[in-house]
């Protein structure tokens, strides 16, 4: 039961759209049962599910990559639910829209009992003060907010409305759910391409699925424009072939946002296979970054840290190659200065380990804040001021250049400290060496 929330003029519009819009409109699902894909999200028996088949639902937010189904899922809510529903464009409005929006629900609430849902699609767009506009009236009940984003929630939207939400993560659809939407679309005469007599091909169907990347959207509107462009055979049939489909959606859709979740998500992958000694998987983080224009200094920065933090001494070549990686890169520049940043991350994740070095400082700086640390021993002090030794400075310093094997025992650390150990060397690469001379030393 729907109630007049919006004007005559967007009811045909809307009416329009389902006719004449673009493929990806028209068959947007209208229906829970028509929904396809995140079956563990929106499954029969799941939570969200029951909670808009109840007409119950409370405060959301949808986090997911575009084409997943975002803004279909609160298309289906407004059409089943019995609250007011308004949708608010996150780039567009301000906080007096926001107030106007929650005056007339309070109008709404007090004149009828409705309640008022207000879905905010692209809700990272808003600022702290639009998001900090609406927490007060989503915490009192005031309004349900549907809130939609591809960005992470707990990175872009307050954490307070955060924690008066429930935050449902949707993915990527699957091959299959694309392949099931497509042909849906091929078999309905009403809303798809069901009048058009389209046979599509085994191998086109799966090229098409498979260069959507998972964007629903993205397939939909390559199939439009595969249909549309594509001449009927002599039985009067649209043949989709593989070639078409390639035209028609020109390369894989690779999610990447340089100031979003991914670009962090990706690198963090990046450096972990880097650690984890997987060359492999090094390269292909690599290609995606590089595919998508990401700062190529930025990667350089990435495998110096690498370098230092787990290679460290185990190889200390790691951390010449990445320096001199990113200084080449300057140098040379893209595109050939992916052949140098892939010789540099397959250098380090090819390196034996060692994050001993990165403990040892580490462990300094938290002793710095945690401990008394005395005083520099006079022996070690710079003595080169006048009379220095009258007052104990370098008195007693023990020049190892002076001694056997150029090492002679001295206290270095001071006395309250004395004692402690920062660095232990691993047995991994070149460090198994450094540990052994620092024994032999030791012993000596």
């Amino acid at each position: 039961m729907k109630n007049d929330q919006i004007s005559i003029f967007d009811v045909n519009l809307n009416e329009e759209l389902k006719k004449e819009g673009p493929l990806a409109v028209r068959m947007r699902p209208r229906s829970l049962e028509e929904f396809v894909g995140q079956e563990d999200i929106i499954s029969p028996g799941k939570l969200l599910y029951r909670a808009i088949k109840a007409d119950k639902l409370t405060s959301v937010i949808l986090w997911g990559p575009t084409g997943c189904g975002k803004t279909t899922l609160a298309k289906i809510i407004s059409n089943t639910t019995k609250a007011y529903f308004q949708q608010i464009n996150a780039v567009s409005s301000g906080v007096q829209d926001i107030k106007k929006a929650v005056e007339e629900a309070k109008s709404r609430r007090g004149f009828n009992g409705q309640k008022t849902i207000i879905f905010i699609d692209e809700i990272h767009r808003f600022n702290k003060s639009q998001q900090d506009a609406l927490l007060p009236y989503v915490e009192d009940g005031t309004i349900i907010l549907i809130g939609a984003t591809t960005e992470n929630p707990f990175y872009e939207v307050n954490n307070a409305l955060i924690s008066r939400s429930t935050v449902f993560k949707l993915k990527e659809l699957e091959e299959s759910d694309i392949k099931k939407i497509i042909l849906r679309c091929l078999q309905d005469k009403e809303k798809g391409l069901g009048a058009y007599n389209v046979t599509i091909t085994d191998e086109a169907l799966k090229l098409l699925a498979f260069l959507s990347g998972g964007d629903a959207r993205k397939a939909l509107n390559a199939l439009e424009l595969a249909v549309l462009s594509t001449d009927k055979d002599s039985n009067g049939k649209i043949i989709i072939t593989e070639d078409i489909v390639s035209e028609s959606i020109q390369r894989k859709s690779v999610y990447y946002d340089k100031s979003g979740e991914n670009h962090y998500d990706t690198i963090s992958a990046f450096i972990k296979s880097m650690r984890g000694s997987d060359p492999d998987a090094v390269v292909h983080y690599l290609a995606r970054m590089i595919k998508a224009g990401e700062d190529p200094m930025f990667i350089a920065r990435r495998i110096i840290i690498c370098a230092a933090e787990d290679v460290g001494n185990a190889d200390p070549m790691a951390l010449c190659v990445a320096v001199n990686a990113a200084e080449a890169v300057k140098m040379i520049g893209m595109p050939e200065g992916r052949i140098i940043l892939a010789q540099a991350a397959i250098y380090v994740a090819c390196a034996p380990k060692s994050n001993a070095s990165y403990i040892a400082i580490d462990k300094a700086l938290e002793d710095l804040e945690t401990k008394e640390i005395g005083i520099i021993p006079y022996h070690l002090r710079n003595a080169t001021f006048k009379n220095a030794e009258n007052y104990g400075y370098g008195v007693g310093y023990k020049y190892p250049h002076d001694h056997n094997n150029n090492y002679v025992e001295q206290q270095y650390m001071p006395d309250v400290l004395s004692g402690t150990t920062y660095y232990n060397p691993t047995g991994n690469g070149y460090e198994k060496a450094i540990k052994e001379h620092l024994l032999n030393l030791r012993k000596k």
